[in-house]
């Protein structure tokens, strides 16, 4: 099994704020470098994705990926690859906590695994660099 790479970042908002717009994944295009669309195939009752297909283009890796998701009301939401072209695994999970009143601690774990051959630490390193983008872009959307 792979090990998972993480990162955490304190943002300026309630968790359910901040929640919101980690589950308006239709939108991610609009502040996310690499997402280029997004198409809910599913939703849960309260409107959340259940299922969507990201079109990413991360410059050397360009993929069409399915994701299926899993929340926990506004603590947390995994997610798990069902299906890529190039993508062997996308796992990870978003852990919200709050530190204040309008103050979110974000954790964010990912697993990522292509069918091309990657060296460990190339791996690791830009799985870290994915993990921290994220981060920063959401904390950017949110307090924006």
């Amino acid at each position: 099994m792979s090990e998972r790479t993480s990162s955490s970042i304190v943002i300026e908002a309630s968790a359910p704020a901040v929640m919101a717009v980690i589950a308006a994944v239709d939108e991610y295009p609009e502040w996310t470098g690499s997402v280029k669309s997004v198409d809910v195939l599913s939703a849960t009752e309260d409107g959340r994705p259940s299922q969507a297909t990201f079109h990413l283009d991360a410059g050397a890796v360009r993929d069409i990926y399915t994701l299926e998701y899993s929340w926990a009301g506004d603590d947390e939401v995994r997610w798990t690859l069902v299906e890529a072209q190039i993508l062997t695994a996308l796992d990870g999970c978003y852990h919200l906590t709050s530190a204040a009143p309008d103050r979110t601690q974000v954790d964010y774990e990912l697993t990522l695994e292509l069918k091309i051959p990657m060296l460990g630490l190339l791996r690791r390193k830009a799985e870290k660099v994915i993990v921290d983008t994220a981060l920063k872009e959401l904390k950017k959307r949110v307090e924006g």
